[in-house]
């Protein structure tokens, strides 16, 4: 099984939606195997954005500070979800990373409508709910940089077998 980092920005938690969010990617079959509340400060951030994501490499110092005063706003809540292509999975579930682009029925294109140019027009955040790991490699790093081997628990759900598959008895 694979697996994928999400991040519950400050906005979330302000707008009180996570669980709503979260219980999404239950629905869809995807199993939480580590959820933490938590309120990085700048080394975590660099880390995880410039480190990891490049940022600052491919946008610029002042977006990446934008995203460090936005992300700094309050707690975060991440979570490592584990399912069958998990990474794709949750990019699909969530939207584009501008929620003005999002489709309805993505996590951003339902709970967020902000853009690039309203923002950078007006010096503002991108407010866009939910951090997701864009590939396998980002998110082997991203869940290295969030959670420690003790903190992620391997178990069976009940409805495991139904949503992954089951082998039929051999005759």
């Amino acid at each position: 099984m694979e697996r994928t980092l999400i991040v519950f920005k400050p906005d979330a938690l302000q707008r009180g939606i996570t669980g709503e969010i979260l219980s999404r990617f239950e629905k869809v079959g995807l199993k939480i195997i580590g959820l933490k509340m938590m309120a990085p400060e700048h080394e975590h951030f660099h880390a995880h954005y410039e480190g990891i994501g490049g940022v600052i490499s491919r946008h610029g110092e002042d977006v990446f500070n934008v995203t460090l005063f936005n992300m700094m706003e309050g707690p975060v809540i991440s979570a490592v979800l584990e399912g069958i292509e998990a990474v794709a999975l949750v990019r699909k579930m969530v939207g584009s990373t501008e929620p003005g682009k999002s489709a309805p029925g993505t996590i951003r294109g339902d709970y967020a409508q902000s853009n690039i140019s309203h923002a950078n027009s007006n010096g503002k955040t991108l407010p866009n709910v939910i951090h997701a790991s864009a590939s396998f490699e980002e998110a082997e790093q991203e869940i290295a940089l969030w959670f420690s081997a003790p903190e992620l628990y391997a178990y069976k759900t009940v409805q495991e077998d139904t949503i992954h598959g089951k082998v039929p008895p051999k005759s």
